[in-house]
């Protein structure tokens, strides 16, 4: 059988070719090329596509979710997986959104590295046990979210940031007694006791 191709983007050296070394070592796989930023891996995966590709989040001359969404919109076939050290959920729904397949941490133990560039290949999405539990807490809290009306989002919003109802009521341009009316409401619809609780429910922030 041919070997499937995968191509590194990653500017740190050490990571890069410690990479490099795991796929040449993982029987069927082969590492087509490496690319240390943003410009070159751009021009190169799409004069020599690989079958799969590593990218980075941070590069010296952009992001590698940049370039997959350019070498996306030129119509690449190329299965993306991100490879960084960032692990909030923003950033994993951003990568996702650019086009990526997968989404993995620098942490990973090698064996990992494998089983998520297989899995890649076997047209699923790899992600770090953390990261899928950030999706499904970001589902969660979008879920809820949806209970509440606009105000009411907004005055939790405040309320997460510390702000007191009257300084919500201030800035809202309503009154105090208004601000309390809603936040009953909200602790209704959540089924919660307690300002921490909605935060926690519609924000995500919980694990």
């Amino acid at each position: 059988m041919e070997k499937i191709t995968v191509s590194i983007v990653e500017d740190i050296p050490e990571i890069r070719e410690g990479v490099r070394f795991i796929i040449n070592q993982t029987r069927n796989f082969s590492c087509l090329s490496v690319y240390d930023n943003a410009g070159d891996a751009c021009r190169g995966l799409l004069a020599e596509p690989p079958q799969l590709a590593i990218m980075d989040i941070s590069l010296p001359d952009g992001t590698g979710l940049d370039c997959i969404r350019k070498l996306r919109a030129a119509g690449s076939a190329i299965q993306f997986m991100v490879f960084t050290i960032y692990e909030d959920s923003d950033q994993v729904f951003e990568a996702l959104s650019a086009g990526a397949s997968g989404y993995l941490l620098k942490n990973a133990a090698p064996e990992k590295i494998t089983e998520a560039l297989k899995e890649l290949y076997d047209g699923g999405s790899p992600m770090s046990a953390s990261i899928a539990r950030k999706v499904v807490n970001s589902f969660r809290a979008s879920e809820e979210q949806n209970k509440l009306s606009a105000r009411e989002v907004e005055v939790l919003g405040l309320l997460a940031k510390g702000f007191l109802y009257k300084e919500i009521a201030a800035q809202l341009f309503i009154s105090t007694g208004t601000i309390r009316q809603h936040i009953h409401h909200i602790y209704e619809k959540l089924h919660v006791q307690n300002r921490t609780e909605a935060v926690n429910k519609v924000f995500g922030k919980q694990g």
